[in-house]
Parts: structure tokens; sequence; C-alpha cells
């Protein structure tokens, strides 16, 4: 979808079209192009049904709102899920009182303008791309928010967070470039480059920075609040936040829709042997290096002092990790695990492994394949003190 087509789409007729692309979603995509077809030309056709398939996606993301937004393949990709953005809202107006003017330089498709405008901030928007500002101008008319955001064609390199409250970042963080595509965990190739966004922050009174949650700690400015935000169990994103915005800790993770936070103490885990009971820490604390501070949550211990799995003489309820009770601690043997496995009559198991090289999709098609027992249980692939090894958990 081009320019054009999407101008078209905007119109009575195009929403015409699109209304219709939206109520033949989920039948044949052949029968669906052909029945519009007999209405539409092919370019709004196509951009109809794009459109309709795209906001059947977004709403794992936007809810309710995607049934009246507008998107494109990567900014639907790379649009922050909207609890994420609220959330993210909420600390930025919490930060600074009033109504807050933020520069957003890396708009996208308005996802987090959205988030921001209707927390109450009034947003400069851009974006380099004239097709993804006509959709971030579309979203914003069609959820209401057009008096408070204003959104145009422009050059991150060449703003001006100096006259704003806030600055807002998200970088683009794919790569499509000859044989090359995909997400790069690079942030010296993201658009626009770490350079250019350093710049940036260093010009602003405050900075928030969505960046990828893999984002290597080098890269993380002196003085920075790192956030890493884990919405129901999987990590999303990684904020930087600069300047007044930041409340002067090293690392936190952030737990939603329950809003649970964790900072950094500088606590370390104890090593020692496997107790009843094992935790696997929560994505977000894992990146935040917070592992030390779960396991003082629950009282346990590493089994590993390289590994991320806490082991417990006592069963304790957190948010900050999913806990197993262990029934049994082998050194790793497929054949061992196995007969272990036949014994106690489990044919159905849950495999999860950290700093282990076993190949799980092949482990656990070879284990169902030969296993015929009524019970189910979690295995656990790790290290034990250094040693392969494998834990038999009741499933939670």
């Amino acid at each position: 979808m081009d320019l054009d087509a999407f101008t078209e789409l905007l119109t009575p007729r195009g929403l015409r079209a699109l209304a219709e692309a939206v109520e033949l979603t989920g039948t044949d995509p052949l029968a669906a192009a052909t029945r519009l077809r007999r209405t539409y030309d092919a370019t709004l056709t196509s951009a109809a049904l794009t459109q309709a398939s795209l906001r059947e996606r977004a709403k794992a993301k936007f809810g309710a709102d995607a049934e009246r937004m507008f998107f494109t393949p990567h900014g639907l990709e790379q649009s922050t899920r909207a609890e994420v953005a609220a959330h993210r809202a909420r600390r930025l107006t919490a930060a600074v009182p009033g109504a807050p003017r933020v520069l957003d330089v890396c708009c996208g498709v308005g996802g987090d303008l959205v988030a921001l405008a209707r927390a109450g901030c009034t947003v400069d928007a851009l974006d380099t791309d004239p097709l993804t500002v006509a959709v971030a101008r579309a979203n914003a008319e069609a959820l209401g928010l057009s008096d408070r955001v204003t959104v145009t064609v422009g050059d991150a390199a060449e703003a001006a967070p100096e006259g704003y409250d806030v600055l807002f970042a998200d970088p683009a963080r794919r790569v499509v470039s000859g044989s090359a595509r995909g997400r790069t965990f690079d942030p010296m190739a993201y658009s626009p480059p770490w350079p250019v966004v350093l710049d940036l922050l260093s010009r602003a009174a405050r900075a928030c920075l969505k960046v990828a949650p893999g984002i290597p700690y080098e890269f993380i400015p002196d003085g920075t609040e790192a956030e890493w935000v884990s919405y129901r169990g999987e990590v999303k994103e990684a904020s930087l936040w600069t300047g007044e915005a930041a409340t002067g800790l090293v690392r936190r993770a952030t737990l939603l829709p329950g809003g649970h936070t964790l900072t950094a103490t500088g606590v370390t885990a104890p090593t020692g042997p496997v107790g009843r009971y094992v935790y696997e820490p929560d994505g977000a604390a894992i990146r935040a290096h917070l592992v030390g501070e779960v396991a003082e949550l629950v009282g346990g211990r590493l089994a590993d002092p390289m590994i991320a799995y806490i082991t417990a003489d006592e069963p304790v309820d957190t948010p900050w990790a999913a806990r197993y009770e262990v029934r049994e601690v082998m050194p790793f043997s497929v054949k061992r695990l196995r007969a272990a496995l036949r014994e106690r009559e489990i044919g159905n198991v849950v495999v999860k492994k950290r700093g282990s090289a076993v190949d799980i999709d092949r482990l656990r098609s070879e284990l169902h394949r030969r296993l015929s027992g009524d019970k189910s249980a979690t295995i656990i692939l790790t290290r034990v003190m250094d040693r392969p090894s494998v834990l038999i958990c009741n499933q939670r």
C-alpha cells in the first residue's frame, strides 16, 4: 500500500470498501478479493483487504481501538502494546506536572502518541516516511485526539528537543537491505543511528527512549535508568529514562498488567543445593540483572551461579517468578530421563531449559514418541554446579 492508495482509503468510498473488507475477514482471500472487485478497482480492493487484515492482527496489541485505527505491516510490528504505552505515558506525566509538551521523533503509526495524548500530553510527532505520517494522523483523528497531536514529515536528526518538556524516541530496529531482513540487535543499526539518538538525548531536559530488550549494557548511557517491561510473562521492551524523567536508579523491571516493579539493590544470590522448589524469574527481572533480588524475595539460592534458576525449600508466592515443585534431580541422560518418566507413568511433558545445549524440540518429540503414561510433568534442563542436569517437576 502506497500513500496514494491510503489517501483513497480515507475517502467515503474507501471507507465503504474497508468496511466491506472487514466483514469478509476470515473468509477465503480469493473469494473476498473477487467480491470486492465487483465494486472497487484492484488498488482500492488490495488496500482495503490489507487494512482489514492488519486491523484483525492489531487487536492483540490495541484491543478495541484496532477497529478504528490504520496500520502498515512494519508499523504494526514495531508498535508498542497499548498497555505498555499507557504505563510509559503514566510514568512520563507523573514526572512532569501539568500538560507536558512531548516531541516524538520516531512516531511510526502513532501507538505511543495516542497513549501520550490520552494521558494529557500535547504531542508534536514526526517520521521520515510520508505514508507512516499519514497513518499516524489518521489514527489521531480516528481516536478523537487531533486537538492534542500534530504529525509531520521530518528527520529526527534535525529535531530540536530543547523546546519541549520531554523527548520520546522509538528508533526503527528492522533491517531491510539486500538479503538482510529482520530485527537488528545492534543499536548502531537503528534508524536514526545510535549517535543521532544520543545527541538528541543530550539536548533534552527529559527523555524516554524505547529500545530492544536485548540492548547490550555497554550502550546504556551513564546516569540513565533502564527499565525492562514484561506483559503477562513476556518481555516486551526496554525504556531508557534520562534527565529529570529518570529516578536515579540504574535498573528496574516492571510487570504488567499488575504494575509490580523491582529495582536493583545490589544483593547477590547465594548458591546451594537444589531444594524442594525451583523458581523461574520473569524475563524482565533477568534482563535487568535482578535475579539476586528475586532470590531474596523467595528466600532462595542459585543451584548454579551462572544460571537464572532459583531454588528454595519453602513455597513463596510472588509475581516475579513461576514456581515448580521438584520431584527428582539427576545428571542429564536421555536414557535415564526416559526411564524415570516411565517409572512415574508420565506421558506428557513440558520441556524448559537454561544453560543447556540440548535441542528441546528434538528431545520433546523423542520423549512423546516413547512415553505412554497419563501423568504430566515439567522437565527443566539446566546445570547444577556446572554439571548438565535435569529436574523433573510437577506442572504448575
